[in-house]
């Protein structure tokens, strides 16, 4: 199994690191896995969610969408009330 070590740790964040592993039963190194997996299974499932949402915005048939005025003028117009 590959090893990791992380040097320059803050202070603050093994304190805390430490804490949750004892709440949770869990050695330090043990701790640090479940939480990097954690993370990095959040990235990609957000990356996911992204992906799925531009996917379906591209499905949208807004239809006319070369009629929208230009931002220029319609920031002309609020300004100009």
């Amino acid at each position: 199994m590959p090893l990791l070590q992380v040097r320059d740790v803050p202070e603050e964040l093994y304190e805390r690191l430490a804490k949750v592993a004892k709440a949770e039963n869990r050695s330090i190194a043990q701790e640090t896995i479940v939480l990097v997996r954690n993370a990095l299974n959040l990235t990609s499932e957000r990356m996911a969610r992204r992906k799925g949402f531009l996917v379906e915005l591209d499905e949208i048939d807004l239809g006319g969408t070369h009629e929208f005025p230009a931002p220029e003028k319609l920031i002309r117009e609020d300004r100009d009330r």
